[in-house]
């Protein structure tokens, strides 16, 4: 009997020293399991599990990332000549283009910085719509082949704090213009092809240095001085330009305006008479799943005294997480055909803004004094992608442009007043 007791005892003692162990040392796997699992009783007599959750390691501010764009866009009148005017990235009729292959190095700037922070961008592209997006000096005449190389942004950036305001971001380099509702970037972009405003009626890229001040979370100003439209190391004037505006942030960021300028001398040889591009993009997502997105344009260049002015409105509404459905409509001037153009060989586009010589080609010309409607209906496809993809966008479009203008049939080497087209681009992100 004696026995068992000092046994039971020493078994009640082991008990006690055992949960003491636990206690002290929860976070190990002492006791055979491990506290996320240990029971907590509760008053209605019930066990829960207590979970502790890990915290998650800060994402890497340096970020290697990509994508590849390839599409067609089908015409059904065929043109002679194989091009879709009115349109540069997708301006090959029925034929498959390598839009773009794109590998970015970038350390952004932290959104929610209070103190001094830096990043940098580097953007490489190999495509055709290279075509487009280079910047005279910077390998613009690099080849003659449909599929070029570019680098669209290379730029160093800073946060600089500034008393009691948001502070000043400052972007130094070449970058995209920021003006319109769409981007050289295919991911930010609701249909393949693009509008006459972002195809004729604002820069592409500027190199220079750009700011902007938070003043207050409704308030941005921009300001910045670059070489002028599409210009890094050679300027077809040797004139500088000036780009600047406001910004609005309302309704808790569910309604932002962009109004910008761009001002400077910009067609070649002449530093004396200027071009003032003029946008305003006003984004207003209405609920979770509609979006109203409308840009104004206005340009005037003082050397052919010419205007070019209209808008495009555009409308898209997620109808889950992998289906968003878009539409654009839009009405631009080409008051004295002056701004709109189609270009025949794979350079054309950049020598015009060098003002280097071409020879006479019937399909390099531009769309004359023309008013132009352009609507466009689509979808975006958002399918599940294994690792290490990061995402799929497939987005099938019908368009239809128009000349409002009874004088002049712009499209299928002016012999038509309208023109069909049917789009699909893949873009596959890594």
């Amino acid at each position: 009997m004696n026995n068992f007791i000092r046994v039971e005892n020493r078994l009640i003692v082991g008990a006690v020293f055992g949960l003491a162990f636990c206690g002290l040392f929860s976070s190990t796997r002492a006791c055979g399991q491990t506290v996320a699992a240990s029971p907590t009783s509760v008053p209605d007599g019930k066990e829960v599990k207590k979970v502790v959750e890990t915290p998650k390691p800060p994402e890497p501010r340096f970020k290697l990332y990509g994508w590849i764009e390839g599409g067609i866009t089908g015409n059904p009148d065929s043109p002679i000549d194989n091009h879709n005017f009115g349109h540069l990235f997708t301006d090959r009729a029925n034929e498959v283009l390598l839009n773009q292959v794109s590998i970015v190095g970038e350390r952004a700037l932290d959104p929610n910085a209070t103190g001094f922070d830096w990043g940098f961008k580097a953007w490489f592209m190999y495509g055709s719509d290279a075509r487009y997006t280079k910047s005279m000096g910077f390998l613009d005449l690099s080849t003659n082949n449909r599929i070029q190389p570019d680098f669209p942004e290379v730029y160093v950036s800073a946060h600089v704090p500034i008393g009691s305001t948001g502070g000043l971001d400052l972007k130094l380099g070449k970058y995209a213009d920021p003006m319109s509702a769409e981007t050289i970037d295919p991911r930010n972009n609701v249909f393949y092809s693009h509008s006459y405003i972002f195809n004729f009626g604002v820069p592409l890229n500027d190199t220079g240095f750009l700011g902007i001040f938070h003043v207050n979370k409704y308030i941005d100003l921009y300001g910045g001085i670059n070489r002028g439209e599409n210009a890094t190391f050679k300027d077809d004037n040797s004139s500088i330009a000036f780009e600047g505006g406001i910004g609005l942030n309302l309704l808790d960021g569910n309604l932002a305006t962009v109004a910008l300028t761009h001002i400077g001398p910009e067609d070649p040889g002449n530093n004396h008479d200027y071009r003032y591009v003029n946008d305003i993009t006003t984004t207003w997502k209405i609920t979770k799943t509609l979006t109203w997105i409308t840009d104004l344009n206005l340009i005037y260049d003082s050397l052919p005294d010419a205007y070019a002015y209209g808008f495009a409105q555009y409308f898209t509404y997620a109808v889950n997480d992998w289906l968003i459905l878009g539409l654009r409509g839009e009405v631009w001037r080409d008051d004295k055909g002056f701004f709109a153009a189609q270009f025949r060989a794979n350079n054309d586009f950049i020598h015009i803004e060098r003002g280097d010589p071409l020879a006479p080609d019937p399909s390099t010309f531009g769309g004359g004094k023309t008013t132009y409607l352009e609507i466009t209906g689509g979808i975006t496809i958002k399918p599940p992608v294994p690792k290490p993809l990061s995402g799929l966008l497939i987005r099938p479009e019908v368009r239809y442009d128009r000349a409002l203008t009874d004088a002049f049939s712009p499209f299928d080497q002016h012999t038509d007043r309208d023109q069909w087209t049917l789009g699909l681009d893949v873009v596959l992100e890594f």
